[in-house]
């Protein structure tokens, strides 16, 4: 999606505003619903009194301007890592706070076209997808099976935004400001929407603090549960918080399909799939519980053995670093704006091939991950618990070696 800030001159007065649109209604053709029950969404969630943008016009096919909305505009940080570097006071107690109004915004003013969604339905469809995916993630394939195996009953279904974390939401000095980003939400389960802001991925290095990197779970569920939203069920909780981070593993993988099908040719595309091996290892970390208490205290297999050294003509590594090094040194301090994003874009893509030329790690293991999907072999087999560590670890390091969940695994698996 885009969006425009634009400023409104009337009788005198500037009003500042934000246009949210795609380029073309064929861009909305996958999605389950277009901008105008988008739009009617978040005015009904404005009008039940959660902090939704207050939208004022809706694109007409005529407007020749693709599809989307106006909004006014709202001012606030929304980069995570300003917001968590300071939080306001109030902040955990207004994600609480706000959480319970989307959850309460009256089942009739939500749009007919939002989906009601199907959580074993949803289930099969992650399946489905790692399958067509070439279903050789073994961590992966854990996951299904852990969600399968662990769905809860269906619950009362409530409007559930679907993306509420860091990262979509506008703060100030005063606190929260806005929620944004409407597009997945649905009717579901309000332990889904509980669950997502935790996960460790959104908590942008924060792992101290498991409520969205602001603070404790007491307090994120007691200010929920204090604004009128449901009663927090913990095993829901823990399902939702595996299911959503196996939902990213394979939004992830996703991402490498857009490109090589040629949907998104970006380079940002390719280096978003191999943030695959962040959620593998979240993955790992939620579900070795399920480990007998003597493989979680198993030691880790030995690791890989360091690359030689090169001689003789320049290696594919050495041919790659210096790539990394030009465009660090000659074009990105050429560059601005969104070009200067892509720039540091492709310095990590190929710090990625660097790192991946130099340790050989693969995470594909068709044979382990069927197994593993069926429930032949499972955590409490001696010694699976400690390969799937040491894969992971292994993985992450050369796909994401600044991940910050990474150095806590490494120091708890003494990896």
């Amino acid at each position: 999606m885009e969006s425009w800030s634009f400023d409104w001159l009337s009788g005198g007065e500037v009003s500042g505003y934000v246009l949210r649109r795609a380029p073309s209604a064929a861009y909305m053709a996958d999605r389950p619903f277009g901008h105008g029950d988008e739009a009617a969404l978040v005015m009904a969630a404005h009008d039940a009194g959660v902090k939704a943008p207050e939208v004022v016009g809706v694109l007409e096919p005529g407007d020749g301007m693709g599809t989307g909305y106006v909004m006014r505009r709202v001012a606030g940080e929304v980069s995570p890592a300003k917001i968590l570097a300071d939080p306001p006071p109030s902040l955990l107690g207004d994600l609480g706070r706000e959480l319970a109004r989307i959850h309460g915004v009256p089942p009739e003013r939500v749009p007919g076209a939002i989906p009601l969604m199907d959580t074993r339905e949803a289930l099969a469809g992650l399946r489905s997808r790692f399958l067509s995916y070439g279903g050789d993630r073994p961590v992966i394939a854990l996951a299904i099976r852990w969600c399968e195996d662990h769905l809860p009953v269906a619950a009362d279904p409530v409007l559930v935004h679907g993306d509420y974390r860091m990262g979509n939401v506008m703060v100030d000095a005063d606190g929260l400001a806005a929620v944004l980003d409407w597009e997945l939400a649905h009717r579901g389960d309000a332990h889904e929407d509980l669950a997502f802001g935790c996960m460790s991925v959104w908590r942008f290095g924060r792992l101290d603090k498991p409520a969205f990197g602001v603070g404790s779970l007491e307090d994120y569920f007691a200010a929920y549960e204090g604004a009128g939203g449901v009663r927090v069920d913990r095993d829901r909780f823990r399902f939702w918080l595996v299911y959503r981070t196996l939902w990213w593993a394979l939004g992830c993988l996703q991402m490498g399909e857009a490109w090589r099908s040629g949907a998104d040719r970006t380079v940002e595309r390719v280096v978003i799939g191999r943030r695959t091996a962040e959620q593998e290892l979240d993955l790992v970390r939620l579900l070795e519980e399920e480990a007998p208490e003597a493989e979680r205290d198993r030691a880790l297999p030995p690791g890989g053995e360091p690359a030689p050294v090169p001689t003789g003509e320049p290696a594919n590594a050495e041919m790659v670093a210096a790539v990394q090094g030009w465009i660090e040194a000659s074009i990105k301090p050429q560059t601005q704006g969104h070009a200067k994003f892509e720039a540091v874009v492709a310095m990590n893509a190929l710090g990625i091939v660097l790192r991946d030329l130099e340790a050989g790690v693969r995470a594909e293991d068709a044979g382990l991950a069927a197994a593993l999907l069926s429930g032949e072999r499972t955590l409490a087999e001696p010694g699976l618990l400690a390969r799937l560590r040491r894969a992971v670890l292994a993985k992450c390091a050369v796909d994401s070696p600044k991940y910050a969940p990474l150095v806590e695994a490494r120091a708890a698996w003494r990896g």
